[in-house]
């Protein structure tokens, strides 16, 4: 019998760690290979960790909660076959791969570290916690908290996200203030005012909501704080612009509402106008390929593959699920692969191939009514594409004679460090073109 051990995977482009949200099995359990073991929260994805092999769970090294860096031990599996296999070369972090996992014979168990975090009484920085991993750093800085005067149950007494979410949530957070007698607080303004001697805790440098009689207080998930600090990061990263056009639907209206019953018998599944707009994108991603781009710091990556990233929402999420090579698509192609994701979304079955490899984003924001709105673009993208509503609108035909028409509004957002406005706008012209010019003659969902 051997042990193997099971690592935290590289959930996507630029993550480098995740934070186990539960863990789905416990030791002792049999697992198959490919059996899920863990659901993982980063800040561009959830997802599960599956076993790279076949035996029973030993040991659980990780915690509910803890953040973990990628190519970390999160547990281990005892397999059957020989113990003396000798141990695979250890794995680069940059080359982690999503969907296989690293594995490697088990180390020595390391000392039991203290289960909860405490605050020290010593404000010097120790030598074993001058590195924190990028969550810890964003929730010292959201939360002001001084890392010094916390003391990690990671391994090695690394400060973890845990640590610091209990200190949170018990409303215990070291901050970085003054030092001042015991019965005196010192409120750091523009300048030092002494607050008086019977207010003995120094208040977190965070302002508190008030919470008044009815109010209800919702607590954040990991997902959705993983929803907010990647939507943070992009605002703060990327220079945002936005664009607007018009475009007269009416052909395409008249095309879809002609069919769609008999598509519907016929294919099982819904013929949608999203699957029309999301098939004029990819045609004009193809003719403007900057537009399939990406910011890399020192140079611009033009993708060569034309991957559309969906938005698909539920309740308490939004999930990216992408449509590969959608220019290689039919819309009915187009319509299939939409459906089948969103069903994906909802029954909480998306894979890692799923969610990963966009290069563009298309948001259906139309579904909910709007009709002008201003996206967030889907980082390291560089652009996102929101589609309005379709809506009834008069308009002054060649000749002066008005008419009531179907026209939808398309709101595109750009990372303008990437693109400027004239291919932009070349761009949504000619979106519009093929948009305008789709009909039952000209055009075909196969």
């Amino acid at each position: 019998m051997a042990i193997q051990n099971i690592t935290m995977p590289q959930l996507g482009e630029s993550v480098t760690e995740g934070t186990i949200e539960k863990w789905l099995v416990k030791p002792g359990d049999t697992v198959k290979k490919y059996d899920p073991l863990a659901e993982v929260v980063t800040d561009k994805v959830n997802a599960e960790i599956p076993s790279s092999f076949e035996g029973v769970i030993t040991e659980l090294l990780a915690e509910e909660g803890q953040t973990l860096p990628v190519g970390a031990i999160v547990c281990s599996v005892e397999i059957a076959g020989d113990s003396e296999l000798p141990p695979p070369p250890p794995p680069k972090k940059s080359a982690v791969s999503t969907a296989i996992l690293n594995a490697g014979v088990q180390k020595k168990q390391q000392p039991q570290q203290p289960t909860t975090a405490t605050i020290t009484s010593q404000k010097t920085v120790r030598q074993d916690k001058v590195r924190y991993s990028p969550a810890v750093l964003r929730l010292a800085q959201e939360y002001d908290i001084a890392l010094d005067q916390v003391t990690g149950t990671g391994e090695g007494g690394r400060i973890t996200r845990k640590d610091l979410m209990k200190l949170i949530e018990a409303g215990n957070v070291p901050t970085a203030l003054v030092e001042t007698p015991p019965a005196v607080e010192t409120v750091l303004q523009s300048t030092p005012v002494a607050a008086p001697a019977s207010q003995e805790n120094t208040k977190p440098a965070t302002p508190v909501q008030s919470i008044q009689a009815g109010d209800i207080e919702i607590p954040v998930t990991k997902v959705r704080r993983a929803i907010a600090n990647n939507m943070v990061r992009s605002v703060h990263e990327v220079p945002h612009a936005w664009m607007m056009m018009e475009v007269d639907v009416t052909d395409l209206v008249a095309y879809r509402d002609s069919i769609k019953t008999e598509f519907k018998q016929k294919e099982g599944f819904n013929i949608t106008y999203f699957a029309f707009f999301v098939k004029a994108v990819a045609q004009a991603l193809k003719e403007f390929p900057m537009m399939n781009a990406m910011w890399a710091e020192d140079k611009i990556i033009q993708k060569h593959d034309i991957n559309i990233s969906i938005a698909v929402a539920t309740d308490d999420a939004l999930f990216v699920p992408v449509i590969k090579h959608a220019d290689e698509k039919s819309i009915k192609g187009i319509a299939k692969e939409i459906h089948e994701l969103a069903v994906k979304v909802r029954a909480g079955k998306l894979t890692m191939d799923d969610i990963q490899g966009g290069t563009f984003t298309v948001n259906n924001t139309g579904a909910f009514g709007s009709v002008q709105s201003m996206g967030i673009i889907n980082y390291p993208q560089a652009a996102i594409l929101q589609v309005e509503s379709i809506v009834k609108k008069p308009v002054i035909l060649p000749g002066g004679m008005f008419a009531a028409r179907d026209i939808v509004n398309l709101c595109l957002s750009l990372d303008h460090r990437v693109l400027d406005g004239l291919v932009c706008g070349k761009f949504l012209n000619r979106v519009k073109e093929i948009l305008e010019n789709t009909n039952k003659s000209s055009t075909s969902v196969y």
